[in-house]
């Protein structure tokens, strides 16, 4: 195999300079790490090498596999000892004016046909490479922490990024073992651009008071599949990474709406609470475990109430069969008796806008969310509204509880938390597609590698249904009045004629 890059070099030894240079290495290229820090340069070498160590005690590589990795993991001394490097990947401080002047030096000492890249996360490649004699070389290429295990990297080019850069930088991405997904040079890319809607979505429905973030934890894992809740990522990537990152990605958009930050994590990020590497987050860590609040018990009830359901509720056939399995008393009138616990099931609108259209008795109202398939999810949602009586809730909550699925009871939101939450992820992928900023297929690849999401965000849409995830944006708009949350062309348009989020014209 012809290595895209024989000759290698990391500029920066911290923990992404590190893991890039372990994979280069290991790759079979001749690598040099670089750092301002003689003894930074000498840290990330033995720290590179004790994982190629413990990788051998594995049974995972050979010793000789190992001697020759190390032997390929260089420091050096000056950028003077980089002239004869082929690309060199800069994983320093994210600040513009650094980079910029980096980047002009090496330009200096390096020969033409080298390939500079930066791993940023958030600056823009074309602002970088402006001041370059040689744009056309440049390119963004973007890693994930821990570089070794997130096995995606952003390939990203800049206004004059000779295409076939970005070709080159993606063969060497394979031979490093690595997925390569292209993306044009807009901010956050790809993935810190996809993820947006996942934090901030959850920030929003805590500020306004639905919910813990515990419960929305909760929530997201079991109805969908998250393997850590928003709070939890925030937890372990924390406020001081993800806080800059949203803030970023919000002015870069010149305040688009979609990606608006939340004084919650700049009320915690300033006073010190920035997740698990301090103790203490949006939880609070223990000898490295998060203590977690325990759930609300099911409520005693002695009688359950007999129970109405909505003609326009989601899934209505699907809840009806539900609350019979459940053993309820189900009216069949065509309105609430009196005394019925009335459920209503909405896409979007919350259960007071609700209780409002339909004339119904707020006081004995009662959300579900039926966007996910029962069958499908480990926890059933409940949405109160300001005038829902004590004992209308705990009987919902008592029965919809009876087969010993979990249960989450939060105040009224237009969306409850998984539509709402979902929605926006999709709604903002879409529009990375509107966008062309890359094909919906590096899309799904990227957000699924780079932020471990259960599905793709194109995928996710697909799977509750593009017409459902339009329904629930355009009565969240209504509800709140906000443009965060009006749908993207590309859903909009594909929804509407019921084709795949994945579809692209020819």
């Amino acid at each position: 195999m012809t290595l895209a890059f024989s000759k290698v070099a990391i500029i920066g030894a911290g923990a992404m300079g590190r893991g890039i240079a372990q994979i280069a290495a290991q790759a079979g290229s001749q690598v040099w790490l670089y750092d301002t820090q003689p003894e930074a340069i000498a840290k990330a070498r033995d720290a590179v090498f004790q994982q190629w160590d413990k990788l051998q005690e594995k049974g995972r590589l050979t010793a000789e596999a190992v001697a020759g990795h190390k032997s390929r993991l260089l420091g050096a001394a000056s950028l003077q000892d980089l002239a004869e490097c082929e690309l060199v990947v800069e994983a320093i401080v994210e600040r513009l004016d650094i980079k910029k002047s980096l980047f002009t030096d090496l330009e200096k000492v390096l020969a033409p046909s080298a390939v500079l890249v930066t791993n940023t996360s958030s600056l823009s490649v074309t602002a970088i490479a402006a001041a370059l004699q040689r744009p056309a070389q440049f390119a963004g290429y973007h890693f994930f922490n821990p570089v070794p295990l997130m096995k995606v990297i952003e390939v990203i080019a800049g206004l004059k990024t000779d295409p076939a850069v970005c070709q080159r930088l993606s063969e060497f991405a394979r031979q490093m073992g690595h997925t390569p997904v292209q993306a044009q040079d807009t901010p956050g890319f790809i993935v810190n651009h996809a993820g947006r809607g996942y934090s901030t979505e959850a920030l929003r429905i805590v500020s306004e008071g639905i919910a813990d973030f515990a419960t929305i934890d909760r929530i997201l894992r079991d109805q969908v599949g998250f393997k850590l809740g928003p709070f939890e990522l925030f937890d372990l990537t924390a406020l001081d990474v993800s806080h800059h990152v949203i803030e970023a990605i919000y002015h870069q958009y010149y305040e688009e709406p979609r990606y608006r930050p939340n004084v919650i994590t700049a009320q915690r990020l300033a006073g010190g609470v920035v997740g698990k590497k301090v103790g203490e987050g949006f939880y609070k860590y223990v000898d490295g475990a998060a203590q977690v609040p325990a759930e609300p018990p099911v409520p005693e009830v002695e009688t359950i109430p007999p129970v109405w359901v909505s003609p326009r509720a989601a899934r209505r056939m699907e809840l009806l069969q539900l609350l019979k399995d459940l053993g309820a008393k189900i009216e069949t009138g065509a309105s609430p008796s009196p005394e019925a616990l009335t459920i209503v099931a909405p896409l979007g609108f919350d259960i007071t806008t609700v209780a409002v259209v339909e004339r119904l008795d707020p006081a004995r109202t009662v959300g579900i969310d039926m966007l996910v398939n029962d069958a499908a999810t480990k926890r059933r949602v409940l949405a109160t509204n300001p005038a829902t009586r004590a004992d209308m809730r705990d009987a919902a909550h008592a029965l919809f509880a009876r087969d010993g699925k979990a249960v989450s009871v939060i105040r009224d939101s237009g969306g409850f938390v998984t539509q709402r939450v979902v929605a926006t992820i999709v709604n903002i992928a879409s529009d990375i597609c509107q966008q062309r900023i890359c094909t919906p297929e590096d899309l799904e690849t990227a957000v699924t590698l780079g932020l471990a999401y259960p599905l793709g965000p194109l995928a996710m849409g697909n799977r509750f249904g593009p017409d459902s995830i339009l329904e629930v944006l355009f009565n969240m708009q209504t509800v709140y009045g906000d443009m965060r949350y009006r749908p993207s062309p590309w859903l909009r348009r594909r929804g509407a004629i019921g084709l795949s989020l994945m579809h692209t014209e020819d």
